[in-house]
Order: C-alpha cells, then sequence, then structure tokens
C-alpha cells in the first residue's frame, strides 16, 4: 500500500488506519440515521473533503463522535484516557478537533461562534476560551457537515430542526467555505 497522499491530502493508510480503529471500538454496530455509525461518520468526512477540507479536518470528519457529542452521548472512547490513543491514529491536529467538537457545549457556543471574542463552552471541564478562528471555523464546518448527513437521512430530524439550523448555519456563513454554505441552502431549503 502506497502512503502518498491523495487527492484529498492525506495517506490512505491514515483512514484505513482510523476506519480500522472505529470499527474496532463497534462504530459499525451502532444504529444512525442512514445505517450505521460508522457509515455516517464515513459520509461526513467524504462531505468534508468534497469541500476541500484540509486532512487534519478531513480526519477529524471520520472520527468526530468519538468522545461522544452535545447531541449524541454514545462515546467510543473514553474523554480521559482515549486522548492519546486517537492522536495517535489520526495526528494531535485532528485529535484536538475531535476533542473540541466533542465537548462543544451548542447551547453556550454556537450562539456567539461566529464572533471574533465569541467564547467556548467545554462540557467536559465547563471551562470557557475563545478559539481562534481557524478552530471556529473547523468547528463550524464540522458541524453543517454533520447536520446536512442528519437532515438527508432523517426526514423527521430535517422537517423539525431544518429552519432553526438553516438560520444557525446563517448566523455561521462568515466561517464557512462557499461549498459548505451552497450545501446549506440546497439541503436545508429544498
Amino acid at each position: 500500500m502506497s502512503d502518498s497522499p491523495t487527492s484529498t491530502g492525506h495517506s490512505p493508510r491514515a483512514v484505513d488506519t482510523a476506519v480500522a480503529l472505529l470499527l474496532r471500538l463497534g462504530a459499525a454496530d451502532i444504529p444512525h440515521p442512514g445505517g450505521t455509525l460508522l457509515a455516517h461518520l464515513q459520509r461526513v468526512r467524504d462531505r468534508l473533503a468534497a469541500w476541500d477540507a484540509r486532512p487534519a479536518l478531513q480526519l477529524a470528519g471520520l472520527c468526530h463522535a468519538c468522545y461522544g457529542t452535545d447531541g449524541f452521548p454514545t462515546a467510543l472512547l473514553p474523554v480521559d484516557t482515549g486522548r492519546a490513543e486517537l492522536a495517535e491514529v489520526i495526528g494531535a491536529e485532528a485529535e484536538g478537533i475531535v476533542y473540541l467538537y466533542g465537548a462543544c457545549d451548542r447551547k453556550a457556543t454556537y450562539p456567539g461562534l461566529a464572533e471574533a471574542d465569541g467564547v467556548f463552552r467545554d462540557r467536559f471541564t465547563g471551562r470557557t476560551h475563545t478559539p481562534e478562528l481557524r478552530l471556529r471555523q473547523d468547528l463550524a464546518q464540522l458541524t453543517v457537515a454533520n447536520e446536512l448527513d442528519l437532515a438527508r437521512h432523517d426526514f423527521t430530524f430535517r422537517e423539525r430542526s431544518g429552519p432553526q439550523l438553516l438560520a444557525l448555519f446563517t448566523r455561521f456563513k462568515p466561517l464557512l467555505g462557499q461549498p459548505a454554505w451552497s450545501d446549506c441552502q440546497v439541503d436545508l431549503t429544498a
């Protein structure tokens, strides 16, 4: 197997190793809209790749639910002991994005995420900080990729949450690339 980067910017081995970890952790056995958690994670990564997200964000998209999330409490790895294991597989930068996504207290963080001084609240520790622009962009892009996949595969979710998601993503627009914003408009207004 070649370790040369693919058109997505990272080696096939990084993705394969991450998928092997997710399989070992049972992601293929956890039901999720559109099939299994593993299928969802792969679709989120694929969407980020289609948006030309950098490799670390794509790998984070593939593993974004490892510590559970504010909206999906099932964790594949314990946040207190699993961070080093995940970082070994996907790299420290990608793991940091996974942690940020999993730790995000959405109610406290999302309203001000697009603001330069917006406060991020860590639901694991209760601490707050103001992430740099790149991390706010990563969090916004990953959030959009995740929620659009849910909306595409769960009609009830889309009907119930679509208008609120479109309003939220409109506030996120300064943090989103054009492909992500275009998908928001297509997937949430059609």
